[in-house]
């Protein structure tokens, strides 16, 4: 019985010394920059300012027949070249992203053609890059 509780003691003072160097690693993990020191507080303020991405759309026409081709066209400013655009359409009160997307290109451009065939007055835009551009009507008859 003695040995059994020796034995017993010994497991757990042996739990004991294997934890502590976790316990002390963990604690030597955290990080340095904490938020409220001067350095996190910088931190966070140039993230707050940073300039955010930007598009914008313009469509080459006001009205079109249904189905019939026309184009939205536009730049990105603070976006990579080459970030790739996606048309939305305003449907049923939420964006609806279509099938029509492209890389803007060496001059942060973009060119689109679109088809569209809900008639009446239909609302669009572009998104990419973190970005939304402004909402551009176009007339469907």
């Amino acid at each position: 019985m003695n040995s059994a509780l020796t034995r017993t003691a010994g497991l757990g003072l042996g739990l004991l010394l294997c934890t502590a160097p976790l316990a002390a690693t963990a604690t030597a993990a955290t990080p340095t920059t904490l938020p409220h020191t001067a350095v996190g507080i910088a931190q966070q303020t140039a993230a707050k300012t940073a300039p955010r991405p930007t598009l914008s759309a313009k469509a080459t026409v006001k009205s079109v027949k249904a189905w019939q081709e026309f184009r939205v066209y536009g730049s990105s400013t603070r976006m990579a070249a080459g970030t790739r655009v996606t048309l939305q359409q305003l449907q049923r009160k939420g964006w609806v992203s279509l099938p029509i997307h492209m890389n803007t290109t060496r001059s942060h451009a973009y060119n689109l053609r679109v088809k569209l065939g809900i008639k009446g007055l239909n609302k669009i835009r572009i998104v990419g890059g973190g970005a939304v551009s402004n909402t551009v009507q176009v007339t469907i008859r």
